[in-house]
């Protein structure tokens, strides 16, 4: 049986690096700005392997900074990716990678388990920890009602246990979070569209606003 006490005590053992940018999470309005960031920069290498969804040759990619207990992000995943995946992703037109923005343990912890499923299942299981975001993230006992969920998606108690004390791991999303502090992440969700900065939950119009000037007529 795990409790919240074992939980928190056991993740937060572990090194986290992720204290100076905490925040309640980002704007739910998109809003986008002026920085434009080196695209060699944002798409060289990092501590993981980006998980991409779309064609390598799409014309354009984008890349969002989230963290599973942000409020605006699960909205924008709840109400605009569905849009982006059917009409720009699935179509060849972008490509999307989620990178790990986690802004408390929590967020961490569910990262952790996106990432300890497999070939396949990280945007499944990220896809099912922001529809249920209200049930899980704020619980009396995250442990217990993300291990629920780790059970749903075909992981035991003992790799979940595993999967949360992994220190590697642990390690390797703290280096992605300061990696995107770095690009001047200061809170969540933030997208870099073709490396232009955009911060807040897009709506599907907003989403097309941006876009548009980027795929002309494809």
């Amino acid at each position: 049986m795990i409790d919240r006490r074992r939980f928190l005590e056991g993740i937060g053992a572990l090194a986290l690096t992720l204290a100076a940018f905490k925040t309640l999470g980002g704007s739910l309005i998109g809003r986008a700005e002026a920085q434009t960031v080196d695209t060699e920069k944002l798409m060289a290498p990092g501590a993981l392997p980006d998980q991409v969804l779309g064609k390598a040759d799409a014309p354009v990619t984008i890349v969002e900074y989230a963290s599973m207990t942000c409020g605006h992000c699960a909205h924008f995943h709840e109400t605009t990716y569905p849009v982006l995946k059917e009409k720009y992703i699935d179509t060849g037109k972008v490509r999307f990678i989620l990178r790990e923005f986690p802004l408390d343990i929590v967020a961490k912890a569910a990262f952790m388990l996106a990432r300890c499923g497999g070939e396949g299942k990280y945007y499944p299981m990220t896809d099912t920890l922001f529809e249920t975001q209200k049930n899980w993230a704020f619980s009396n006992n995250p442990a217990q009602a993300l291990l629920a969920i780790a059970k749903q998606s075909g992981m035991t108690e003992e790799q979940f246990n595993a999967c949360l004390n992994d220190t590697k791991l642990a390690g390797q999303i703290d280096e992605v979070a300061k990696r995107g502090a770095e690009l001047g992440i200061d809170s969540t969700p933030t997208f870099f569209i073709n490396g232009k900065k955009v911060s807040g939950a897009l709506s599907p119009e907003q989403l097309d606003k941006e876009l548009a000037p980027l795929l002309g007529a494809n």
